[in-house]
Parts: C-alpha cells; sequence; structure tokens
C-alpha cells in the first residue's frame, strides 16, 4: 500500500459562504470515512455530498490528503476545545484529573465523532481498530510526528492549567505518555469496538504512574 503524504490548503477561506464550504466537505468527508473507509474515498463523491463543484474543491485542497490532514488539524482543534471548556467548568488544577479527562475526551470522540474512528489527529487506519496505513504517522508535518504536536498542544495546556513546568523535560515526557497512551487506547478499540473499558482505565493508571515525577506534587 502505498504511503500517504502530508497534504496542504491551498489557501484559508477567507469569507463566510467559503467556511462554509470548506466545513461541508470536511463533513462528508469524516462521514465517508465511516461509511467507505480512505482508500475508497474519492474527492468527486466529498464534493457531491457537500454540494460543491469539483473545482472548489481544488481550489482548497490538493487532493484527498490534504483534505484528511484538514480534517485531522479540525479534530485535533475540536479535541482540545472540549478539554478547555470541561476544565473550565470543573474547576480543575489537579493534572491528574487533566489526565483522566483527556483520556475520556479522546475515547468519546472515538465513539461519536463522524470519522474519527478512521482518522483521529493525523493517522489514517485501514479499518476501525484496525492497523494504520503505512506512513501517516507524519500526516500533520512532514518533519514531525503526529503524537509529537498532540504533545506541543497538550503540554500549553498544563502549563497554563496547572502550573506545569515548561521545558524540554517536560515536552519529552508528554512525547512518551502521548505515545503509551496511543498504544494502549488502540489495542482497547481493538479489543472491544466501542474500547474496552479495563483496558482504558490501564491506560489512565500507567500515564498517571509515568508522568508523576514529571508534574507538580498536587
Amino acid at each position: 500500500m502505498s504511503n500517504v503524504s502530508a497534504g496542504t490548503l491551498r489557501r484559508r477561506p477567507a469569507q463566510r459562504r467559503s467556511l462554509e464550504r470548506v466545513e461541508r466537505m470536511l463533513d462528508e468527508c469524516a462521514r465517508l470515512l465511516d461509511e467507505v473507509g480512505y482508500e475508497a474515498l474519492t474527492t468527486k463523491e466529498v464534493a457531491r455530498r457537500a454540494g460543491v463543484p469539483i473545482g472548489t474543491f481544488y481550489q482548497f485542497f490538493p487532493d484527498k490528503q490534504g483534505l484528511v490532514r484538514e480534517l485531522a488539524l479540525r479534530n485535533l482543534d475540536a479535541f482540545l476545545a472540549r478539554l478547555t471548556a470541561r476544565f473550565g467548568s470543573a474547576g480543575i488544577t489537579v493534572w491528574t484529573e487533566v489526565i483522566d479527562l483527556a483520556v475520556d475526551e479522546f475515547v468519546a470522540m472515538k465513539r461519536t465523532t463522524p470519522g474519527f474512528a478512521i482518522v483521529d489527529f493525523g493517522e489514517i487506519f485501514q479499518t476501525p481498530g484496525g492497523p494504520a496505513i503505512e506512513g501517516t504517522n507524519r500526516l500533520l508535518d512532514a518533519a514531525l510526528e503526529n503524537n509529537v504536536i498532540v504533545a506541543d498542544r497538550l503540554q500549553a495546556l498544563l502549563v497554563d492549567l496547572v502550573g506545569a513546568p515548561p521545558g524540554p523535560g517536560l515536552h519529552r515526557a508528554l512525547v512518551v505518555a502521548v505515545e503509551a497512551a496511543d498504544s494502549v487506547l488502540k489495542l482497547a478499540f481493538r479489543t472491544r469496538p466501542g474500547g474496552d473499558p479495563d483496558l482504558i482505565a490501564e491506560c489512565k493508571d500507567l500515564v498517571r504512574r509515568y508522568l508523576t515525577g514529571h508534574m507538580p506534587a498536587r
């Protein structure tokens, strides 16, 4: 199977109408991923279902890889927005609660967000819970692995919310934690379609224990 290279949004929509079109294309991309998978996804069908000319599709996306990359970035933004909202409403200041909520939100998105079972934060899976397509671990950025980018974004949240000590030590620890959580959660969703609850609990425990030496003792 051929590698999937990172795409690039050709231009950012400036007008409301253009933004709505881009959002519709991303929405239909997500739904089609659930229905037919990545390999059978076509730009023509995305455009048709979004109600836009195929030429409009190519004004914004170079190809379907670029479309899926933008969907993954939207998923990551949505994940972080959901975390921030829940942190604020719960008044969370303890980093262990941040970890638990982060795992819970990821699991909830796997279960409910269209297309997320096939494309979460960059990596593309052949089937929900199945193996990833080779080469998609760098879909978001040609120079950085997807999980490094996720760790970058989580570090910013932890520094702001709980006063985690910024710096290379924390970043390295979060990259390790994200990699470990990613592996265990993949196992959880391979074991059961909705995610094995015991493995999800083990994931939280593993990450909390590992990060204890890198986070504030409160």
